[in-house]
């Protein structure tokens, strides 16, 4: 049976990615399956539709082309309203939903009575790692990050010895070591700056100096499950801000990273600690989207507040969407693998725990339990 794969052009604001790229349309159409793409849909990812027809892919004009009849449709970011309306009921959309967020898009999909998956909410385990998307994505959200905080600083990040005399090398301070974290600290060891970290969860300490960083050591194991921290006491709150006000003052570039699954972002860097700052020193907040790390970052702004330039950028991957789309697309064809059966068929049951924990709305109805919850108390 041929399944009828839709790839449409993403619309939100800012967003350059797109959900399939022309590698994966091959592998796909070599399965018999048919793959139709709309027009310049990768165009701002930097592939053309010359290169998804040449990997067998129908290029589509309009939305009712590209969705009449499609079974599946592979997206980066939550569909609007306006996109639902072609979508016949039961059809199968993929993507980052962001359903914590995003309560009214889950609301539509539920109306419209279509099949939806969340990748925000894959488990965590073995299996799910080839389609592990927020990892991939915050790969490259941590590498631009640093590449920001390098061009915003008015220092070299590497030591020189010059005619002009020695250049001592710019003190990096990343807070946060998950993926997202560990590739920024690499980045910059990369750059030749000298880099400290810190997270709250002792097992990072290890990946942390094996990229040759300092590993800010506080008597505090606040590992949560999943790989996630979890939220400090008020007396370890305190220990931290001790802490981390001294480093935050000697670092030329702090990168921030942490993040809670569902919760506002934990605030790490207050405006007091800001201001102890040097002049020139640099912010660059990675959770500015869930609030921020730092108390004056202003999400998808960059602002100087005495001296000290605090960013708060929104959808890093974006400004990389090449290499972030062909990221993302190979995670989402994993995915897809577990929707076919044998034969190539769809699959009738979502048996498998990685479908089962994902599974965000079916036939009218959400499933995901606490996003239920979270519906259900906005209602009340």
């Amino acid at each position: 049976m041929v399944v009828v794969f839709a790839v449409p052009k993403e619309s939100a604001a800012g967003e350059r990615r797109v959900a399939a790229v022309p590698e994966v349309v091959a592998r796909l159409t070599k399965a018999k399956h048919e793959v139709r793409v709309e027009r310049d849909a990768g165009e701002s990812a930097r592939y053309p539709d010359a290169d998804y027809a040449a990997a067998g892919a129908k290029i589509v004009a309009d939305r009712s082309g590209l969705y009449g009849g499609a079974q599946v449709v592979l997206r980066v970011q939550a569909p609007s309203g306006p996109e639902l309306k072609p979508l016949a009921a039961g059809t199968i959309v993929l993507g980052l939903l962001n359903p914590a967020r995003n309560l009214d898009g889950v609301a539509r999909l539920r109306d419209a009575k279509l099949t939806s998956f969340s990748l925000e909410l894959l488990p965590r385990i073995t299996r799910a790692q080839s389609m592990d998307v927020l990892s991939s994505q915050a790969t490259v959200a941590g590498y631009r990050a640093m590449l920001l905080g390098a061009e915003l600083t008015a220092k070299f990040f590497p030591m020189l010895t010059t005619a002009a005399g020695t250049i001592r090398p710019a003190r990096v301070l990343v807070l946060g070591a998950g993926v997202a974290g560990l590739m920024a600290i690499a980045t910059a060891k990369r750059l030749g700056a000298i880099v400290e970290a810190y997270d709250v969860r002792r097992a990072a300490g290890e990946q942390v100096r094996s990229l040759g960083a300092r590993f800010l050591e506080l008597q505090i194991n606040a590992e949560g499950s999943g790989g996630y921290a979890r939220e400090l006491t008020d007396a370890e709150k305190a220990q931290e801000a001790e802490m981390l006000a001294r480093a935050v003052a000697d670092a030329d570039v702090v990168v921030t990273t942490a993040a809670i699954p569902g919760r506002r972002a934990p605030i790490l860097v207050r405006k007091e600690m800001v201001g102890r700052m040097h002049d020139g020193a640099v912010i660059v907040d990675l959770a500015a989207e869930t609030g921020g790390n730092c108390e004056l970052t202003k999400a998808g702004e960059t602002v100087e507040i005495g001296g000290v330039t605090v960013a708060g950028p929104l959808n890093l991957p974006s400004q990389l969407a090449f290499h972030a789309s062909q990221m993302y697309a190979r995670n989402l064809e994993s995915f897809v693998r577990l929707l076919l059966d044998a034969q190539g068929e769809l699959v009738g049951e979502f048996a498998d725990e990685i479908l089962a924990a994902s599974l965000l709305t079916r036939a009218g109805a959400v499933v995901h339990a606490p996003t239920a919850a979270l519906l259900a108390e906005r209602k009340a």
